[in-house]
């Protein structure tokens, strides 16, 4: 979302710097070696692969990038059905649309807003492919139950964990259950280098292939590790490469994550605090965490009453130099999922959680008297 409006005082997000992210991006300019995996790229591999403790960490352009590689390591063909919730960006199906699959969209669970893992298995058919969770706002899917249903019909899982880098489920990290896993570093996520992605690698047998399909097709990787004397077109693919330069600014942001998710931490803290005693007065919800998740704090929004109610606090903040913005269109009513046979009525969640949630300013930077500003004027507010 935009934050360009003149009369805007605290925006909707904001990218800080809060480490070497400046240093690294001048080591790499200097290096003369600005292209994809560089020094830095190697460097994130590695941190993300020993935290997270995955097999395989390969830096994208996005997170869009890393989920059309998804698609190709699947052989995803036309025909093929993908189950992905309905409350998400375009992103998480499109890039299985590309290669001709069948968007099966599942409705959302009113609680965590993530796919309803009580409707997974009424979706599946001898055509489905994959089923593709979203962590919606870094809180984690009911990943067992998912895992147990696509293992017993013999279907991939992709997580799509643009939000939720470091967070957990019953302990384990997001991003480590499926067979695959995508990861965003766009300006609106926790750690940014702009634009960037990340594509996880659980199950060893995609990586050789992954790193084939994001250097064109080439085996280039076996030849830069002396594996082949020279390096040829060997399969399908694209330029998947991250620029070391920015790889260089996302290191910073990597290696301060524990000093960014402390912050990001009290300032969720403080508004679902500060803000539960007009929320249970004025019928708003907030976000709900069950107990068995450990969150990335990557966003914090209101569930209004209704579509009026949020958009009359959207315009009364927005009055006051504050920008808060609401979130997904139910992708089933877009204009391409009606051509896939999305009608009104099928996804009844998310088309009540789409009309009425509203996200509020969160980032890093945010000031407490910032976000004293933002709170007082959400309490005056009434519905």
């Amino acid at each position: 979302m935009s934050n360009t409006s003149q009369n805007i005082r605290i925006p909707f997000n904001r990218l800080t710097v809060v480490g070497e992210e400046l240093t690294y991006l001048q080591q790499a300019i200097e290096s003369g070696h600005v292209s994809g995996d560089g020094t830095f790229t190697k460097r994130c591999h590695t941190l993300l692969e020993e935290t997270l403790g995955v097999p395989k960490a390969l830096l994208t352009t996005s997170c869009t990038h890393a989920l059309e590689m998804s698609a190709l390591l699947l052989n995803i063909q036309p025909g093929d059905e993908v189950i992905v919730p309905d409350f998400t960006f375009v992103s998480t199906i499109n890039a299985f649309v590309l290669r001709g699959a069948k968007p099966v969209f599942v409705d959302i669970r009113p609680d965590t807003l993530n796919l309803d893992e009580t409707l997974l298995e009424s979706k599946i058919t001898s055509k489905t492919k994959a089923i593709v969770p979203v962590h919606y706002a870094g809180v984690g899917c009911q990943m067992d139950t998912i895992m147990d249903i696509a293992n017993r019909y013999g279907i991939a899982v992709v997580e799509d964990n643009a939000h939720g880098l470091f967070a957990r489920y019953r302990g384990k990290y997001l991003g480590t259950f499926g067979q695959l896993a995508t990861q965003s570093f766009h300006e609106t996520k926790n750690f940014s280098c702009g634009e960037g992605g990340a594509l996880l690698i659980n199950d060893s047998q995609f990586i050789e292939r992954a790193e084939i399909l994001r250097e064109k097709g080439t085996n280039r990787s076996r030849f830069f590790r002396g594996q082949v004397d020279k390096y040829s077109w060997v399969d399908i693919g694209s330029s998947y490469l991250l620029s070391d330069m920015l790889a260089g600014f996302l290191l910073g942001q990597l290696e301060a994550r524990e000093i960014i998710q402390s912050r990001r931490k009290e300032i969720w803290e403080t508004y679902f605090h500060e803000l539960q005693s007009w929320a249970s007065q004025n019928q708003v919800r907030l976000p709900f965490i069950p107990e068995h998740c450990d969150q990335s704090y990557h966003m914090f929004y209101l569930l209004m009453p209704d579509l009026e109610s949020r958009q009359r606090l959207i315009q009364y903040l927005k009055e006051r130099g504050i920008l808060s913005v609401f979130h997904y269109l139910p992708l089933h009513l877009s204009e391409m999922g009606r051509k896939y046979g999305g009608k009104l009525g099928d996804c009844p969640v998310t088309e009540s959680i789409s009309d009425r949630l509203l996200r509020l300013p969160f980032y890093y930077s945010l000031r407490s008297d910032e976000q004293a500003q933002v709170i007082q004027a959400i309490t005056q507010f009434q519905p």
